[in-house]
Parts: C-alpha cells; structure tokens; sequence
C-alpha cells in the first residue's frame, strides 16, 4: 500500500515511518522539513495545509495517516482550537478526492478525567484544548468517512515511553536533563497508574493498525495494563543506566489527570498476531 504519513519528521512520526516501511508498506512522507526520516521513504517538504489538491499532489496515496498536530504536550494551547478547522479542510479534501482509509491519531486526553479501561465505547468527555481538538477532529473524520464509504480508524495514543531527548515527556525530560550532568529531577509523588507503552512497541502497532483494514473504528495503542508512573519511571532510570534521583513531591499531581487509567488492548492485540 501507498501510505501518505503527515507529521512525519516529528518524535513519532520518525519512528512509525521506519516501522511502516519495515512492514512492506510504500511511505509518502510529509512535514515541514523531512530531515529526521527514513531514507526509503518518499520525503516532501510542506505546509499541509496551503496545498489545493492534497490527493493528487502526494501521487494518489491509498491510505492517510494523519499524524500532524502542534503542540501535543502543551494541553491548553489554543492552537489545538484554532488549527482545527483547517485539519479538516484537509481530511475532507483527502476523502472527497479518493483516497480509501483514513487512520488519525489520537490520544486518551479525549476521554477526559475517568478511572478504569478505556474501550471504544467508553464516553468522551475532554478537560483541555488538547484533549476537545483531538475528540472534535476524530468525530469529523468519522463523519467524513461514513459520508464517503472509506474506511475509518482511529488510533488512541497512552503513555509512551522513549529515551529521545526531542520529545516533551516525562522520559524525553529526563534524558535530557541527565545529557545536561543533573543529579537530580523534581518530580510529583507518582502514585497515578497509567498505560505505558516503550516507543518501538507503540510504532509497531500503529503500523500494523494502518496496514490493515479489518479492524476499524477506534483501536487503542497501549499495552492493556496499568503501572504506578513512579515505578515506570525508576524503572526507565534503571534500564538506561542513568545516574540521576528523582526528587518526590517537588511538583503536585496535574488536577485533570486520573488516578489510574489504562486501555483495552483487544483489538490491538489481535491485528499483532495476525501480522
């Protein structure tokens, strides 16, 4: 399949590129710059949403997989609101032009504060900007391709966990403050449990996701269980020998964020063993 991945360059995108291409699948990469990506993929410097006709200026791709977004940890930027519309100026376009599965990714700030499994059933009910563009645009797309008839997916993103300085987690903070000779890290109690997925492990799910069209709607990536994010991270400290202590309590816990939260891996788990 030729597989057009937007936000390509980005901390995920680099990653789940490599990971398509690994599974066999043509890549039309786009972003602002193409400077982190792999180099079997068809790499195209951009802005996504100045293109008049998308479809054909990315060479008729069969499959979108849309994974432009700005500011994805900072969770009360208004660009989350005010980008909006145009992210679905361009899914729309995308549908209506012939494209025949759209795959956006997600995250699980769409659910809101909430306690338990996540499954697809499980209702929305968002706290920040982040998490209300995300909900909103997956509502869209879903609209968009039932209007259509095109597959439709929709791929909730947990807690992933890298060792890249690039990105903006908790993890990412970490190793860059150990490159930076820290010895220590402020840090909140860490009691809240969440579903922590190691970055090879979420790139390779996601692949597999839009690499197939069987399971549809929306799929959680994760890894179906929950983990104390105080034993996550020590653990993280552990496994890459880093020399630095965590400093409890120096922050509070964020008011929006649950107590434990964890998604249902089933329809995941199933595409994995028919891989």
């Amino acid at each position: 399949m030729k597989i057009l991945v937007t936000g390509a360059n980005g901390y995920l995108g680099s990653g789940i590129v490599k990971a398509i291409l690994d599974s066999g699948n043509e890549v039309i990469a786009a972003d602002f710059k193409t400077d982190h990506i792999d180099d079997r993929a068809i790499k195209m410097d951009c802005n996504l949403f100045e293109i008049e006709d998308s479809f054909h200026y990315f060479g008729e791709p069969d499959v979108l997989l849309h994974l432009a977004w700005r500011d994805g940890f900072v969770h009360y930027a208004d660009s989350h609101i005010g980008d909006l519309p145009k992210h679905y100026s361009f899914i729309k376009k995308m549908a209506e032009s012939g494209v025949k599965q759209i795959c956006g990714m997600g995250s699980m700030h769409e659910i809101g504060f909430f306690e338990g499994s996540i499954n697809e059933n499980t209702p929305c009910h968002p706290t920040t900007p982040y998490g209300i563009g995300k909900n909103a645009l997956r509502e869209l797309t879903e609209m968009v391709c039932k209007k259509q008839n095109i597959v439709f997916q929709w791929l909730r993103g947990y807690y992933i966990v890298g060792n890249s300085k690039y990105g903006s987690s908790i993890f990412s903070k970490i190793t860059a403050a150990v490159e930076q000779g820290k010895k220590e890290f402020p840090f909140t109690l860490g009691q809240n449990q969440y579903d922590f997925i190691d970055y090879p492990d979420f790139c390779a799910q996601v692949a597999a996701a839009v690499g197939q069209e069987s399971e549809q709607g929306i799929i959680n990536i994760c890894s179906g269980r929950p983990e104390k994010l105080a034993d996550r991270v020590e653990r993280f400290i552990k496994e890459n020998n880093y020399d630095i202590k965590l400093q409890y309590g120096a922050f509070p816990d964020r008011p929006y964020d649950s107590k434990a939260i964890w998604g249902d891996n089933s329809k995941i788990e199933k595409i994995m063993k028919k891989k």
